[in-house]
């Protein structure tokens, strides 16, 4: 009996997935449509019928519009005829009052193109005061009066008196005139004399306050060198203070207690401590070789750990190696077995295909016709 093995598994996986790709790419290739087109052909059909309804949405929105346009159309048409027959109503009622009311003979310039107005005319000018000489009728000018002598003589006369009276009114614009530049040069004299004496003044009072102000500024600066030389002086005693002060302290005399803080005898105040003592100090050196020994022993207990790792990872995989090369031994087995079974199997098919080429030698069924375009490679 034999025994499926996990690879063979494997391959009959792989042969059916290879079969399933290959009845899939057969409906493919054998769909003329698709092969030709080579595209995704429903996504195209529902391309296709959403066109087909956007299309028919617009002829529908169309037709809509066409038909109010129509409408419209016939609405401007009936307006348009309206308003036409509107114009030759209104045309038709102005001829009849042109010709009941507004005859010729009725009008303001009938006289014009009046056949008889020369027998209907008057003589054109009468006297100097008819009513019929207008400015538009030109037929009387400037200087062709009746009393043109009597008229003249009063021109000149009124021109002699308006020159008079020129005359007079400009005689009398020099003397304004010049009485006004009198009293502006009185004037401006008089604010002359204003504006020198406010200088003086100010002038005067300038020199004033100066002179205070240098008075006072003599005063601050005698204060400030009396303030300064009282300065140097304290200054001068403060420094000889506080030399005394430094040579006689607890600063240059290194004394020790002078660093005990106030918030025990465990603190010190750094800016007055002279450092440790030797009792201190032979603490500290005992604490470092402590921890020096201590260190060591950290050391060595890690190198240990770390030898004891390297011999169980080397353990281990020896073991694996092992383990590895059992494998292998079966796995030669198994192949060596599997290979003889191949064998066997092949001298099997071989001699069938040689009693089968034997027996159907020459002869075509329609097996053999069938078996063209059952795959798509």
């Amino acid at each position: 009996m034999e025994v499926a093995q996990p690879k063979d598994l494997k391959q009959h996986l792989a042969l059916a997935n290879r079969s399933h790709a290959e009845l899939c790419r057969r409906s493919r290739v054998f769909n003329a449509r698709d092969r030709i087109i080579g595209g995704d052909t429903k996504a195209w059909d529902i391309q296709v019928h959403d066109q087909k309804i956007k299309d028919a949405t617009d002829k529908a929105r169309h037709e809509s519009f066409a038909s109010e346009m129509r409408q419209n159309d016939k609405i401007l048409c009936i307006l348009e005829e309206r308003d036409r027959r509107d114009r030759r109503n209104l045309c038709r009622a102005i001829n009849d009052f042109q010709q009941s009311v507004q005859r010729p003979e009725t009008r303001r310039e009938f006289d014009l193109s009046d056949p008889l107005a020369l027998r209907k005319a008057l003589p054109a000018r009468q006297s100097d005061n008819d009513i019929r000489n207008t400015i538009s009728g030109m037929q009387k000018f400037m200087g062709e009066d009746l009393n043109f002598h009597k008229r003249k003589k009063f021109q000149e006369e009124q021109n002699r008196e308006w020159s008079l009276q020129q005359q007079q009114e400009w005689k009398d614009a020099l003397a304004q005139q010049k009485c006004a530049e009198d009293l502006h040069t009185k004037t401006r004299l008089q604010f002359d004399s204003t504006a020198q004496h406010i200088q003086n003044l100010e002038s005067a009072t300038r020199k004033a306050v100066c002179a205070a102000v240098k008075e006072f500024n003599k005063c601050q600066a005698a204060e400030s060198i009396d303030r300064k030389i009282h300065e140097k002086k304290q200054e001068q005693e403060d420094n000889l203070t506080e030399i005394s002060n430094l040579l006689h302290g607890d600063l240059l005399s290194e004394n020790p207690n002078q660093a005990a803080s106030s918030f025990g005898p465990h603190r010190v105040t750094p800016d007055r401590w002279k450092g440790m003592s030797q009792a201190q100090l032979e603490q500290i050196r005992l604490v470092q070789k402590q921890q020096i020994q201590e260190k060591i022993r950290l050391q060595e207990e890690a190198r240990q750990r770390d030898l004891d790792w390297d011999r169980q990872r080397v353990q281990n995989a020896h073991a694996t190696l092992l383990q590895q090369r059992q494998q292998q031994r079966q796995q030669r087995e198994l192949r060596k077995a599997l290979d003889c079974n191949n064998l066997r199997l092949a001298e099997e098919h071989l001699l069938r295909e040689k009693s089968l080429k034997e027996l159907y030698t020459n002869h075509h069924t329609e097996d053999y016709f069938s078996q063209f375009n059952t795959k798509s490679r």
